[in-house]
């Protein structure tokens, strides 16, 4: 029998590789579209830390930091309008789930006077690389705005744990952010995820992705990140909704290769609506894989 391959044979061996790196290419890309995930990053089986919530009263002061100060000017970036207490009425463990909770009510911390409280928690445990799990059921209301986050523990950045003890070097947003969860109450059941960097940041960012969920303020759903040397995949329920795998890795594209920790924190729109009291984020657990 000849070696030779038909013609024939040729062209459908072309057509079904050049399907498979259209799909390919289709299914990499940033869109806000969900879509499950093909592939499971099967190294990330070792639990390293977490934190269950068990217990009653205040947070583990050994894995959680009250960031507090107000930056320059005595507001958050972002036009928000709460102040972020250490106190346990705000953030505390009770029936196995962390409370963090917003309020309406007058608070003076630092000089100034403001009409709303939550509680912006930053851990004591910085990382590179993983599976990060997420169980919360998130704030209500028109105005709310939870996150569950991290930032280079490099971030310049006064009051905040790690620039405390000494790492604070680069300005944001060179030093990066991954937001693996955001909801604002005045889009209630979608969720989001960006990716914050020199090349795209802010209200003008670039590499952002989201989902519609049921019952995001009702339910409990799983928020997932996982994190490689070459890429952020970002999923709501095992949905996968954000994919960033610059083409390009630099200083601007990725600084994605060095320890981040991670924040918890409900932020107050100046939309907030006139009739809300308080919420909670409920959060079940939190595990980190490597």
């Amino acid at each position: 029998m000849s070696n030779k391959a038909s013609p024939l044979k040729l062209i459908i061996g072309l057509l079904v590789i050049a399907s498979s790196v259209f799909n390919d290419s289709l299914f990499a890309q940033n869109d806000s579209k969900s879509f499950k995930s093909k592939t499971k990053n099967a190294a990330f089986k070792t639990l390293v830390w977490s934190d269950e919530f068990e217990g009653a009263g205040a947070i583990d002061s050994e894995k959680w930091f009250h960031q507090t100060q107000l930056p320059p000017g005595g507001s958050w970036w972002g036009g928000i309008i709460q102040h972020y207490t250490d106190r346990e009425s705000n953030a505390y463990l009770k029936d196995g789930y962390l409370n963090l909770v917003a309020k309406k009510e007058e608070f003076e911390d630092q000089g100034e006077t403001k009409q709303y409280t939550s509680a912006r928690l930053n851990s004591k445990f910085a990382f590179t690389y993983g599976r990060v799990e997420i169980r919360a059921k998130l704030p209500q209301g028109v105005g709310t705005w939870p996150a569950i986050w991290m930032l280079n523990k490099n971030i310049n950045e006064d009051g905040a744990y790690w620039d405390n003890k000494g790492f604070g070097e680069v300005n944001w947003p060179n030093c990066g952010e991954i937001d693996i969860l955001e909801h604002w109450g005045k889009n209630q059941d979608f969720v989001s995820s960006a990716v914050h960097n020199g090349s795209s940041y802010g209200y003008q960012v670039k590499n952002v992705g989201g989902q519609k969920i049921a019952g995001a303020s009702s339910k409990f759903h799983i928020y997932t990140l996982e994190w490689t040397e070459e890429q952020l995949i970002f999923s709501v329920d095992g949905v996968e909704h954000l994919r960033y795998n610059p083409s390009v890795k630099n200083i601007d594209t990725w600084p994605y290769d060095a320890d981040y920790y991670l924040i918890l924190n409900i932020a107050i729109e100046p939309i907030i609506d006139a009739d809300f009291v308080s919420s909670p984020m409920l959060v079940d657990y939190i595990r980190l894989y490597q």
